[in-house]
């Protein structure tokens, strides 16, 4: 009894390796089994028998003249395997079993598969020009079965053919020796100036998955030149004396090389450079500049260029010497490219103004500082202020010394140069000068009263003054009083005098007294009877004769 598998099953192998052919899904063992046969159909619709398996042996026989002699064998289980599977193995495998009672026969179609090689990025373009359909490249899938798919992406997104600014053409190549397929796209693009960060791959997709992709592209976008700008490269403001440069830029690609530069009223042509630098710029280049394309000069640009300046000029200079209550003008003459900020410092001290000079004290002596600025630039100018003098003698007072064992004589005076001190005493003293002032200190230990007195002097003329100073010993010092006060002890003894004499007086006055009305008995009453001294009283009112 003969029968055949309703419907063909069928196996994919993949190129080069070993195709498994099952026999009825490993089922094809019957108890009368007689032999196992395997056979292929030809392209003339005929067959072509392979090999077969006796059921008592266990050795196949090859039974296959042709590409199978060498590549085919029989698994236990009545697979039919092919090593280095070829193209030309994709064909109807027929399994013949063949027992007692019956010959079934099941048929196998075979596929061959081959994976693409990885996609090549073939002639790339060497550049794309704005709004022009360009050919971008091309993208090559070799030796794949089935034909591989090629698809191309822009920043990972398909790309769709529209036949007017995309344009695709996809082509297929058959290898007649190995029977495989090589897929070609090419791809016609028209770019934009946008697209100069733009990239391109190509996918390769094939039933054997996964999907490969080519290394991205980017491609020079060339366009025209539409704008152009000038700037000043500088930082911050720009000063009187500085080296400026002005860059020039055109948004064109590949951008120009070479520019002119419109400095005042001459044209400077500048070659493979974009820049042009004015040396030991001055406030008579402030003004605007240009720069232009070489064969267009109507693509130009300009900027405006303003030096910073600062002149300072103050009147007077140097050493100044005046006379004290003398006056003194002060002009400043400043010419700046904005308004100036002015300080003025005296001895590195801040003035919050220039101080009076209508009539000069020695406190105006000093180091006058004026620092003017504008933005970027600094100018200072400066004076030295000397008033002189003759000495005048400000005060001059004496105190107790802190141990109260001597005095201390403090004659003040002005003048300029510094006076000079001679006192009519050879004593220590010591002088201390400041903003004209002079403050002198003698300590002295009079044993006697004495006049002493303090002459300064120097340059322009003298000044002295006396001073009356009493002896430490007259009378014991009270350290809780100022020992300046030397009136005072005579004022006392005045006192004490005047005590002395109304007590005198008193006393002669009590003896007169005493004489005219009788003196009392030693051990007698002190009031006496109430009519002796009623006695008494009459005549204490009497008048006298």
């Amino acid at each position: 009894m003969f029968s055949q598998a309703s419907s063909i099953q069928k196996v994919i192998g993949m190129y080069g390796e070993t195709i498994k052919v099952p026999c009825n899904n490993g089922d094809n063992k019957p108890e009368d089994l007689m032999f196992t046969k395997w056979k292929h159909s030809r392209e003339n619709s005929t067959s072509g028998d392979i090999l077969v398996k006796q059921a008592q042996k266990e050795e196949a026989k090859i039974s296959a003249t042709d590409g199978y002699k060498d590549r085919a064998s029989i698994e236990p289980d009545s697979s039919l395997l092919i090593k280095n599977a070829i193209l030309d193995d994709q064909r109807v495998f027929t399994c013949m079993v063949v027992s007692i009672n019956n010959l079934n026969e099941y048929p196998v179609e075979v596929e061959v598969h081959k994976k693409p090689s990885a996609p090549e990025f073939r002639n790339k373009a060497s550049q794309l020009d704005d709004g022009k359909l360009t050919p971008l490249g091309e993208c090559v899938a070799a030796s794949a079965n089935p034909p591989a798919e090629i698809i191309w992406e822009k920043n990972n997104e398909p790309l769709v053919a529209d036949n007017k600014l995309i344009i695709v053409h996809a082509s297929v190549k058959k290898d007649p020796s190995t029977g495989l397929s090589t897929t070609t796209s090419q791809l016609q693009y028209t770019a934009g100036k946008q697209d100069a960060a733009s990239k391109f791959a190509c996918v390769v997709k094939h039933v054997t998955g996964p999907d490969q992709i080519s290394a991205p592209e980017t491609f020079s976008i060339h366009y025209p030149t539409e704008k152009v700008s000038l700037q000043v490269e500088s930082r911050g403001f720009v000063k009187e004396g500085d080296d400026v440069t002005m860059k020039c830029q055109a948004d064109g690609n590949p951008p120009p090389t070479s520019f002119n530069f419109h400095i005042k009223d001459k044209k400077v042509l500048v070659s493979n450079s974009d820049v042009y630098t004015l040396h030991g710029i001055n406030r008579a280049d402030s003004g605007e500049y240009k720069c232009s394309l070489i064969d267009n000069e109507n693509m130009q640009a300009s900027t405006n260029i303003t030096v910073t300046y600062l002149d300072l000029n103050v009147i007077p200079s140097g050493n100044i010497l005046k006379k004290f209550g003398e006056s003194l003008e002060v002009k400043i003459d400043r010419n700046s490219s904005s308004e100036a900020a002015v300080v003025w410092t005296k001895d590195n001290g801040k003035l919050d103004k220039l101080p009076d000079f209508s009539s000069l004290t020695y406190n105006h002596a000093g180091f006058y500082v004026c620092e003017a600025s504008v933005p970027g630039i600094k100018r200072s100018a400066s004076f030295k202020l000397v008033v002189e003098g003759i000495p005048v003698i400000k005060s001059l007072k004496k105190e107790r010394s802190p141990d109260g064992k001597a005095k201390v004589l403090i004659c003040v005076a002005e003048g300029s140069p510094e006076p000079e001190v001679s006192w009519s005493v050879n004593e220590l003293f010591k002088s201390q000068y400041s903003n004209g002032v002079i403050t002198y200190k003698l300590t002295v230990m009079p044993s006697a009263n004495l006049t002493v007195t303090c002459r300064v002097s120097n340059s322009l003329g003298t000044a002295s003054k006396d001073i009356e100073v009493l002896s430490l010993w007259e009378k014991a010092p009270d350290p809780l009083k100022d020992d300046d006060d030397d009136k005072a002890k005579l004022i006392v003894g005045v006192v004490v005098g005047l005590i002395l004499v109304a007590a005198l007086v008193g006393i002669i006055y009590w003896l007169y007294m005493r004489n005219r009305q009788g003196s009392w008995k030693t051990g007698e009453k002190e009031a006496g009877t109430s009519e002796e001294s009623k006695k008494l009283e009459e005549n204490n009112h009497r008048p006298e004769p």
